[in-house]
């Protein structure tokens, strides 16, 4: 039996809420990948630095986990199917995923910092889909994410020098 799905009616037409959703994709990629990151590096840094950076990225993983949850929701808000496999991610993210274990730590402080700059790029291609779509909710959630990238970013920036 196929169930007949009620119809969103929250002020954005069903194109615009697609076209959002799939850049919404791209930035929950490119979160969900920086967080497996700052965790692969939490777990695996070493050096005169560890407790610090082993906490701060401690702290960058979770926030990135709440993140990650927040903007798949809006993804399933707007109608559409988030995606959630390794291949998904693996196929949307813009960030780079050649990151072994066997980076310094500043190379791994380096290495996160180009990757929340980056998540600031994709949600910036975010707020490009929203002109004109009247999706506040979107605008909102996006502009937070880009405070927090750009904050993360500084501060990893701020330990090279």
């Amino acid at each position: 039996m196929t169930q007949v799905q009620t119809p969103i009616r929250i002020g954005i037409i069903p194109e615009d809420r697609q076209k959002i959703a799939a850049e919404l994709s791209h930035l929950l990629a490119d979160t969900y990948t920086l967080y497996l990151k700052s965790h692969n590096f939490h777990w695996n840094v070493t050096g005169p630095m560890f407790m610090s950076l082993h906490n701060l990225f401690e702290e960058q993983y979770t926030e990135l986990a709440e993140a990650v949850d927040a903007i798949a929701e809006r993804i399933r808000i707007l109608g559409e199917k988030a995606p959630g496999t390794f291949r998904e991610f693996l196929a949307l993210t813009s960030l780079n995923t050649d990151d072994g274990t066997d980076l310094s730590s500043n190379q791994m402080v380096e290495s996160l910092m180009q990757g929340h700059e980056q998540v600031v790029r994709t949600a910036k291609k975010v707020l490009s889909a929203l002109e004109g779509a009247n999706d506040e909710g979107t605008a909102s959630l996006v502009g937070t994410r880009i405070e927090t990238h750009e904050k993360a970013a500084w501060m990893l920036r701020s330990l090279l020098g």
